[in-house]
């Protein structure tokens, strides 16, 4: 037969900050990760939108003819 232990949950008298609650899930960090700061992206180009928006519109006159179909 097995035993259950009934544990009672401590209360906590503050709740915990991000770097306390980040330490305790996932251990401290060590001296081999390092944060890189990433170049910002680059802007997107107007044709590639303009394209992609004919490709949707395409897409929706094919779903209205089948439809009509």
């Amino acid at each position: 037969m097995a035993l259950l232990r009934v544990r009672r949950r401590r209360r906590r008298t503050r709740p915990l900050q991000e770097a306390e609650a980040y330490a305790r899930c996932h251990g401290d960090r060590g001296n081999d990760v390092k944060l890189v700061q990433l170049p910002p992206r680059r802007p997107r180009y107007l044709a590639v939108l303009r394209t992609g928006e004919e490709l949707r519109r395409r897409f929706e006159e094919r779903l209205e003819r089948r439809e009509a179909s």
